[in-house]
């Protein structure tokens, strides 16, 4: 969008704010509330417009998500200026759409939540510097929202499910066994000590030679390929508790890639076996690091999860899902996961999140800051790596 419609459509919200006041702090009581969400953590431009009922069931009026997936393409992963810069030029002409599509105008939203980390720093700042200027310019309060807690509270936009409850989050960016006691208070029981299970998918597609991102790619071409014909480890199986690994996976795979690419053939069905391969190793390490995670979850709060929940962009995957709601069953615990389309980031989980976090007179205020590292659980030591930014989960 141009620099000068982007005027345009800041100068007619803040012309039309001083008209349309309301008290906000009478309709937050209620439990009829209209949220703005905004997400730009990494590389999808996404902004929803949801609203709680007075019953407490949500409804999504519009979900918005502007992808870059042709932008990073020729780099084989996301460049995180290049996604920084894209936001910064999509975010109004997404919110313009998202409030169009919900047929609501901006002065009928209650609340302006927006993604503040983790992720991308390039990304997180366009969106929260939008946040704030467009919350300015309609005089409505905003708020933060860290978002592995918009991917972990999803379930509750979807499903009737009481607090608390175990998660698995998993994606990109993140690996990790939650405890969710409530929308503000997590207990981390395991999480990745190296890669994630979303940044695995993506480098190893590259060693195959396949699309990004990489985890629909290896899981479209992994459902023509034999699973069990080449022997890739399953890291940390045989170690107690539920931290999980997935670096010495994608290095093996690799090295299987390697020996076949010597030879005289490398063919189709090779790289079909090595991602189904791949993609199996993965299943068993969530579903046997799961059943862990039970253990410490009962040993924590000395009862049974009412629910697994699973979570975050990874848990699209069908395979994936499959297994883990097999070893519900088994197990005669209830299986819970978002729609695909609310697995993957989205401004609804923001949304709804902020609807769910938010109380009268506890808004940001406009020194908010964005933060590439934000651990959910802030309380327990970092599994992985540790620096000036924080702890990375």
């Amino acid at each position: 969008m141009m620099i000068g419609r982007r005027n345009e459509f800041l100068l007619s919200v803040i012309g039309t704010a001083g008209k349309q006041q309301r008290n906000v702090l009478q309709v937050l009581m209620s439990n009829n509330i209209t949220v703005l969400g905004i997400e730009s953590s990494c590389d999808d431009t996404a902004v929803a417009v949801v609203r709680r009922l007075a019953d407490g069931t949500a409804e999504v009026l519009s979900s918005v998500v502007f992808g870059q997936t042709n932008l990073h393409r020729c780099y084989g992963g996301v460049v995180p200026e290049l996604a920084a810069r894209a936001h910064a030029v999509r975010l109004d002409n997404c919110t313009e759409m998202a409030l169009s599509n919900a047929e609501i105008p901006l002065e009928k939203i209650d609340l302006i939540a927006v993604t503040a980390g983790p992720g991308l720093i390039g990304g997180l700042m366009s969106g929260v510097a939008f946040a704030k200027g467009l919350a300015a310019g309609a005089n409505k309060p905003f708020i933060g929202i860290n978002h592995l807690a918009g991917h972990a509270l999803t379930v509750r936009m979807i499903h009737n499910i009481e607090f608390p409850y175990l998660t698995l989050l998993v994606s990109g960016g993140h690996c990790q066994f939650l405890a969710v006691h409530s929308a503000k208070s997590f207990s981390r029981l395991g999480t990745t000590i190296d890669d994630a299970p979303g940044e695995a998918f993506d480098k190893s597609a590259r060693i195959l030679g396949l699309d990004q991102p990489g985890g629909p790619a290896i899981e479209f071409v992994a459902r023509h390929g034999d699973s069990s014909r080449f022997k890739l480890p399953r890291p940390l199986l045989k170690r107690m508790g539920c931290n999980v690994s997935f670096s010495g996976l994608k290095t093996a795979l690799l090295r299987a890639h390697q020996s076949l690419a010597s030879g005289d053939m490398f063919s189709d069905k090779d790289t079909a076996d090595l991602a189904a391969s791949f993609q199996q190793a993965i299943v068993d390490v969530l579903v046997d690091k799961s059943i862990a995670a039970f253990d410490d979850y009962r040993a924590l709060l000395a009862v049974d999860s009412q629910a697994f929940v699973v979570c975050g962009g990874v848990a699209a995957n069908k395979a994936i899902r499959q297994q883990l709601s097999r070893l519900c069953d088994s197990r005669s615990v209830r299986f819970l996961a978002p729609p695909p389309e609310y697995c993957t980031d989205n401004g609804a989980m923001i949304a709804w999140a902020g609807i769910e976090i938010y109380r009268p007179g506890l808004c940001d205020q406009f020194h908010l800051s964005a933060r590439s590292r934000w651990p959910l659980d802030e309380t327990s030591p970092p599994a992985s790596s540790f620096g000036k930014k924080g702890p990375k989960s």
